[in-house]
């Protein structure tokens, strides 16, 4: 994007979007809130920086799969930061008769793909990559998956498929905040040296810090090599919230009345990058 671009997109910040998790999660009393909060700082980069897309239904834009799609919400706050969504669409998360669910659906513009079944998003978007090559466009395709995605066969199925066809405009984005729903991935099914592991299978690999907006970028734009792209960037489960961080229990439980106005006090009291 050029300068006048990201100017225009100013809005969509991480902190911005946590803000909007947090507000919107205890209006609906839905939880998932760790997880959006992990993502929000790359969510931030993939829309004000790097997907380029006049509107969410131009034909020749940028696609993206948020695989993770329990961390929804911090997709909905990016859409209504960049100006895709409204406000009373925004307001009707997990209402009655609203395309604004605990997970994505494709209905709703600026949703590429429907996602909430976890280890399937990667397929979408090397999909994604291989119809944009055959259709001779310069479109881009974008997924932000979960480590925990990463103990899916599924995933590296979608890995081999795109190192084979040597899908050069695919970026991965994997948030690795080291959890998942029932406990800790080390725990559960440790992943090891993660970057090493996408590089054995033909990828790019690249090791951030998820909340290093800068790093995130550089890494994701940096000129292509015939290859699609890891990210992997290194996160904070519940980053910017002291008593939600690396806490397992966050994965699910909805906030109290004490609860939600700590959090909006520790987001007003922190500087908004």
């Amino acid at each position: 994007m050029d300068d006048r671009t990201d100017e225009l997109h100013s809005s969509v910040t991480g902190h911005a979007i946590r803000h909007l998790i947090i507000m919107q999660s205890k209006r609906a009393g839905v939880g998932h809130i760790g997880s959006a909060l992990s993502a929000a700082d790359m969510l931030a980069v993939i829309y004000r920086h790097l997907l380029r897309a006049a509107t969410p239904n131009d034909t020749d834009r940028d696609r993206f799969v948020l695989s993770k799609g329990h961390a929804s919400l911090a997709l909905y706050a990016a859409l209504f930061l960049r100006g895709w969504l409204a406000q009373e669409t925004l307001d009707g998360f997990c209402g009655n008769e609203t395309l604004l669910g605990v997970h994505p659906q494709h209905q709703l513009p600026g949703v590429d793909f429907s996602t909430g079944s976890l280890g399937m998003g990667l397929s979408y978007a090397a999909g994604a990559a291989l119809a944009a090559r055959l259709e001779r466009s310069h479109r881009r395709s974008f997924a932000l998956l979960s480590d925990a995605e990463c103990n899916e066969g599924s995933t590296w199925e979608a890995v081999m498929f795109a190192a084979h066809h040597r899908l050069e405009s695919l970026t991965a984005f994997v948030d690795m905040n080291g959890q998942q729903a029932l406990g800790y991935t080390r725990d559960i099914l440790s992943l090891g040296p993660l970057a090493g592991k996408f590089a054995a299978f033909g990828w790019e690999a690249i090791e951030v810090d998820g909340h290093d907006l800068e790093a995130m970028r550089s890494a994701a734009a940096a000129p292509t090599t015939g290859r699609p792209r890891a990210v992997i960037c290194r996160t904070v489960f519940g980053k910017g919230i002291s008593f939600m961080e690396r806490q397992v229990a966050w994965h699910y439980l909805p906030m109290t009345d004490a609860d939600f106005s700590k959090a909006i006090a520790e987001l007003d009291a922190a500087p908004c990058a």
